[in-house]
Parts: structure tokens; C-alpha cells; sequence
């Protein structure tokens, strides 16, 4: 059953049949969104948390619609920039991302963000997946092995011809690339060039904003599409290639899978939830990875013979003032020491309420103030506790019904209908600061309706006591109506304004969120403190200057502290060494998997170690203590962070420990350790 004027299906509802007098249910229609899954190679900034606000807003609207939600988000925990930083962290990789991950969950979780699953690229549930993945692609014919040489962007893990990167720096992060050649495999993005335009010319709702399948088209189908590298051999930290262990599976293979990986797509046989979510109603991502989520992935599901999602929103970039957000700048803010500074629901408010739909967005204190001061607090935050002390001064905290109309009251429902009418249609294309502006726009009509009716003139006569309880009643229900249109953006607020007028489940439904029903009457209001204090911008700006001030002492404390701890190293005896000097070495325990004899060598063995996240080769002098077969299976120690070097022309990534000079032995350790495990 089609519910006129929302454009979903009333869910959960028991409807009866006259004639056979049957009930039966109607079932939620469910909606799928995803955001990018975030890299796991630093500390995301508030600019990579707006799209997680913005996906969550949109999860609990369509909640409040009735739809049976799935939000999927993630982290992408692969690549050779993860390897390089885990490496100069003196750490394994899956223990960097694990550090990552775990900073981001907790950034998500204190933006309340509501996501049903968290996919992790190193989940097995993900990595077997993508191996299959490959292997379908493969034995279809849709990847190939060749070599890849040209230019590589190590930050955004992208290959570019010389054209591309005329300048020698990456088109998309300004970076410097630097030429690459390895074997390499390719996915045949030719072979669905025309196949994927006519899809675009069929769907034009697919891509959001419009300006984004434009650029598309004339930037990327209309020129012709090369054939992209989806696997590398010049490091190892990514899913092996099955049948081609030497190959990872490279990022956009394998982080894109997620969205269908997460949701138990497998191309032997998918899960019920596989077929009960999939296409996606909405993929959420950034305007600069629009070319991987429109090209890249739509030609991968056309190879694995999956329908595409039905769209894509590319979102523009938060700014800050009018610079590019970035760590290496300096520049960056981050979402948790915002709410510190402001609160939950203004960053989230803010966030939301100020970024354009196609254009990018700024973010800076004074814009966050402002709109904290003059939205929040005297708009919405001053409406709630003016008109509770009103009803509890007039009528005892009882929130009265209406009896006589005042020629005001028309005009204030009038604006009320609009409101809700302009909110839905803005959120239909998912242009959400526009959709806040409505509610927003009736709050200040209901203001102004104090204004214009002048309560506390109504109160002097008892002859206007019928107009007075309108008045305050119509007050109510405007604060009901922006309230419930506000609450995905501001859950928290809402909460508390409910509870100030006892507004219940049934109050706060979205499709009672256009129209004067006066539901809470008859409630008694409870003043609670105020939604959103004002904010002094001076008073804001002496603390933060001190605060710098503080950071500022911090840091020359840490310098001076290093310069005592040098200082002290140059004073230590003749051959002693500093107990940091001893940190720096990294001893793992490692089983030797495989071991020969050095060519044209008598003294050196070649080994093949397992040390947990990656296999070594390694090249030790004790070939004349050991022979190849003696050292298979046993698990020994590894100075895991040497710089590599060549010994008789073999690479050696390590040193096997031992003991003596006439009668080596390598330091055993027991069986049971496990590979990898470090030594203290």
C-alpha cells in the first residue's frame, strides 16, 4: 500500500481484508547504504567525518519512513602506504591498522553514528570473498596478466600515464608520483566502456550531483578507458591472489568488494541477506573517488553479472576557510576535539546545515559559532524554554489544547505545511542543508507568532484565556513539528525536547510531522537546562589561545626533553649502548619454512621464514654448522629491522640470531611460539 505524499510504503501496519477478513502485515521495503570505507592509514579529520554525518542522517530518516535500513560502513585496511607506515612505526601492519581502526570506531561512536555492520577489508569473511572475486574475473577472461610501467601515487595507491601527470605530480592529491614497472594484473575496463555509457544514458538518476556523470562522460567513457592494474607484487600487504600468490590483490578490487562482501555475496552462491539487500539504494562517497565508484565498480559487478547500485551521491569537500583540509598542511580539525570544544549536535547540526549539495563547503570557529548562536540557541533553544515558561507560568505547566482561533494561527500552519512539504521533496534528492533550512524557516515563524500574538498581553484578560491556550498549543506543535524534522540531525536535542513536553514515539513520527494534531496536550512540560548556551566568541578565543599557549609549552618540554636524553647518550661509557638504543632493535620469532645453499658459497644458506604477517628471505653464514635440512620447521629469532642487503648477490631482509664463533648454534625457541610473536 503506497502511502500518497511520502513516496515509501507504510511499513509494519496490520491491514484487514473486508471480504475474506484476513490480516496481514506489510512488510518494511528496505533501503541499503554505504559509505567509503575509511582508510586506515592515519586519524580520519572532522572533513572525513562529514560523510559519515551526512550517511547517518540519512539512515535515520529513512528509519523514520518506515524502511527496513542497512548501514554498512568500514575501514580499508590495505596498501603499501600501510605497510611504509607500519614499518617506520616498528610495527606489523595488521597491528598499525588495528590502532587505526580502533581510533576511528571511537570517532564514529562519539558522533552517535547509528551503522548496522563495520566491514573490515582484513576480515577472512572479506578476504575470501575477493579472492573468488579475482578468480571469477580471471577465468572469465575480464583480467589478464601483462607488466605495468608509467607513474605511481603511493598516498592515493593510483597509476597514471605521463600524459595524466604531465607535471609530474598525481591529478588528484598534487603529490609527487614516481615511475613503477612490475608484473601486474589488469582488468578490462574496455571491454564495458559502451556498455557502462549506455547504462548512464538509461539511468540518469545513477550519479548525483548531475555535474559528477558529466565529468565522467566527457572526462573518462567519452575519451576511452585504459585498462587498469587490480593486483601488485612490489609489496606484499593486501589480499594474496589465489592462484598467483605472488600478487596482492590491489586496492580497488579489493576495498569496493566490501559492499557486497559484508552483505555475503559469494559468486558460488550467495546469502539471503545477499539477496534481500542488494542493488544498494545509496553509496555515499566523496567527489574524488567518484571515477572508482561509477567506472571501476560498475564494470566489476557487470563482469561478475551483479546488478548495479541504484546511485551514487559524490558529495563536495569540507573546506577549511578556503583551504583543502590535510594533516601535512597543519590545517586539519578533528571531529572528537570539536564536540569537546562545542558539543555533539552543533558539530553535527553545523556539519550538515552548512555544506552545499554540489559545491564544497568551510568549517572554521567563527562559522561554527555563529550558526551555534544564532540557529541553536536563540532560533530553536530560546522558542523550547520560552514557551515551557509561559505554559507553566499561564496554566500550571499543563500544556493546554486550543479553543479560539487568532487571525495569526491560519499563517503559522500555513508555514508549518510548507515547511515539512519543502523538507521531504529536498530530502528526496538528498540535499540536506536545504532540507534543515525548512524547519529552521518555521521555527523562526513561530517566533515571530509570539511576536504577533503577544501572549503575555492575552494573559492580562480573561476574556483571551480561549486565545491564550491557542496560542500555546500551536506554540507546542510548531516546536513538535521542526522537532521531529530536526531529529535526524540532532538526536540527542530532540531527546531533551521531548522530555520537556512529553512528547512520546507517536508525536515524533515523521508523517505527523506536517500538520497541527496537537498531540501533547493535556501533558505537563518539565524545564530542563538550556539546549545550547550562547558562546562568547572572545571569551572562545582567549581559551583556545591559551590553550595553544599550552601546547606550545608542551612541545618545547618534549624538545628540551629529547636534547637531555642526546645529550646523556653522548656521555655514556665506551661501548655501552642506551636502553633506547636497544628499542630500536625489533626481534620476532620466525619458523623457517624453506632452506639451500647459497650458490658458489660455503659459508651461506639461504632461508625462507614465516615471521606472522609476511614471509623473509634471509641469508645467514652458518652453512658450515647446518645443513639446509636440519633447519626446516624450527622456530627461531630474527632481527626483523635491518635494512636489507646483498650478500653474494641474494637479497637478505633480516638476521638469524646465534651464539659462538667455532661452534655456532642459532637461538631456538619452543615449537609453540607462534610466528611473528616479539622478543622482549
Amino acid at each position: 500500500m503506497e502511502e500518497q505524499g511520502f513516496g515509501h510504503k507504510k511499513a509494519g501496519m496490520l491491514f484487514v481484508s473486508r471480504e475474506k477478513r484476513m490480516v496481514y502485515t506489510v512488510m518494511k521495503e528496505k533501503f541499503y547504504i554505504t559509505t567509503a570505507i575509511a582508510y586506515a592509514s592515519q586519524k580520519p579529520h572532522i572533513g572525513n567525518v562529514y560523510e559519515i554525518v551526512l550517511t547517518d542522517f540519512i539512515a535515520r530518516y529513512k528509519r523514520m519512513q518506515g524502511f527496513d535500513v542497512h548501514f554498512l560502513t568500514g575501514t580499508d585496511e590495505h596498501g603499501q602506504k600501510i605497510q611504509e607506515k607500519a614499518k617506520a612505526a616498528g610495527i606489523s601492519p595488521q597491528e598499525y591498522v588495528d590502532k587505526i581502526t580502533g581510533e576511528i570506531k571511537e570517532i564514529w561512536k562519539k558522533f552517535e553514528i547509528s551503522n548496522d555492520d563495520f566491514i573490515r577489508t582484513t576480515d577472512e569473511r572479506h578476504r575470501k570473498t575477493v579472492q573468488k572475486i579475482f578468480k571469477k574475473l580471471y577465468e572469465k577472461g575480464d583480467i589478464y596478466k601483462s607488466t605495468y610501467e608509467g607513474l605511481y601515487c603511493t598516498p592515493c595507491e593510483s597509476f597514471w600515464t605521463s600524459t595524466q601527470a604531465s607535471d609530474g605530480c598525481c591529478p588528484d592529491c598534487g603529490g609527487k608520483v614516481s615511475p613503477a614497472k612490475e608484473e601486474a594484473y589488469f582488468l578490462k575496463l574496455s571491454k564495458y566502456q559502451d556498455a557502462l555509457l549506455k547504462y548512464f544514458e538509461e539511468h540518469d538518476e545513477f550519479i548525483t550531483p548531475s555535474s559528477r556523470k558529466n565529468e565522467m562522460i566527457n572526462n573518462f567513457l567519452k575519451p576511452g578507458l585504459q585498462d587498469l592494474c587490480v593486483s601488485r607484487t612490489s609489496f606484499d600487504w593486501g589480499i594474496p591472489v589465489e592462484f598467483d600468490p605472488r600478487h596482492v590483490t590491489y586496492v580497488w578490487v579489493d576495498a569496493l568488494s566490501n559492499y557486497i562482501t559484508a552483505i555475503g555475496y559469494d559468486p558460488d552462491g550467495s546469502s539471503e541477506q545477499f539477496e534481500k539487500l542488494w542493488p544498494a539504494d545509496l553509496h555515499v562517497i566523496g567527489k574524488d573517488i567518484v571515477r572508482f565508484h561509477t567506472i571501476y565498480w560498475p564494470i566489476i559487478l557487470m563482469g561478475l553479472g551483479v546488478e548495479l547500485p541504484k546511485k551514487v551521491l559524490g558529495h563536495p569537500w569540507l573546506l577549511i576557510g578556503e583551504d583543502k583540509m590535510s594533516k601535512s598542511k597543519g590545517n586539519a580539525l578533528y571531529g572528537d576535539d570539536l564536540i569537546d570544544l562545542f558539543g555533539l549536535d552543533a558539530i553535527r547540526y553545523y556539519l550538515l546545515s552548512e555544506m552545499p549539495f554540489a559545491n564544497d563547503g568551510s568549517i572554521t570557529y567563527e562559522n561554527i559559532i555563529a550558526r551555534t548562536n544564532t540557529d541553536l540557541a536563540n532560533i530553536l533553544g530560546n522558542l523550547v524554554s520560552r514557551t515551557a515558561a509561559m505554559i507553566e507560568k499561564y496554566f500550571d505547566g499543563v500544556i493546554p489544547s486550543p479553543e479560539t482561533e487568532t487571525e495569526f494561527d491560519a499563517g503559522l500552519k500555513a508555514a508549518g505545511a510548507e515547511a515539512f512539504k519543502v523538507y521531504t521533496s529536498k530530502l528526496e534528492e538528498y540535499k540536506v542543508s536545504e532540507a534543515l533550512a525548512a524547519p529552521l524557516a518555521f521555527l523562526k515563524s513561530c517566533n515571530k507568532y509570539i511576536d504577533e500574538t503577544a501572549p503575555w498581553v492575552l494573559a492580562k484578560d480573561e476574556a483571551n484565556t480561549g486565545k491564550l491556550k491557542s496560542v500555546l498549543a500551536n506554540l507546542v506543535e510548531g516546536i513538535r513539528m521542526a522537532a521531529t524534522m530536526l531529529k535526524p540531525a540532532i538526536p540527542g536535542s530532540v531527546e531533551k525536547i521531548a522530555a520537556v513536553y512529553g512528547f512520546g514515539e507517536e508525536a515524533l513520527d515523521i508523517e505527523k510531522a506536517g500538520s497541527f494534531e496537537y498531540l501533547a496536550s493535556g501533558n505537563k512540560v518539565s524545564k530542563g537546562e538550556p539546549l545550547f548556551a550562547r558562546i562568547d566568541e572572545k571569551e572562545f578565543f582567549k581559551k583556545m589561545d591559551s590553550r595553544k599557549s599550552e601546547k606550545e609549552a608542551q612541545k618545547t618540554a618534549k624538545k628540551e626533553e629529547k636534547a637531555a636524553e642526546k645529550s646523556a647518550k653522548k656521555e655514556l661509557p665506551e661501548g655501552k649502548i642506551s636502553i633506547d638504543d636497544f628499542a630500536k632493535v625489533s626481534l620476532v620469532a620466525c619458523k623457517v619454512l624453506e632452506c639451500e645453499a647459497v650458490p658458489k658459497s660455503d659459508k651461506l644458506l639461504k632461508l625462507i621464514v614465516d615471521i606472522g604477517t609476511e614471509k623473509r628471505q634471509v641469508v645467514s653464514g652458518i652453512a658450515k654448522f647446518y645443513s639446509p635440512e636440519q633447519l626446516v620447521g624450527k622456530t627461531v629469532v630474527l632481527v626483523e629491522n635491518l635494512a636489507p642487503v646483498k650478500l653474494r648477490g641474494v637479497e637478505s631482509c633480516g638476521m638469524i640470531l646465534a651464539s659462538g664463533e667455532e661452534d655456532v648454534k642459532v637461538i631456538e625457541l619452543d615449537p609453540s611460539v607462534p610466528a611473528g610473536t616479539k622478543i622482549r
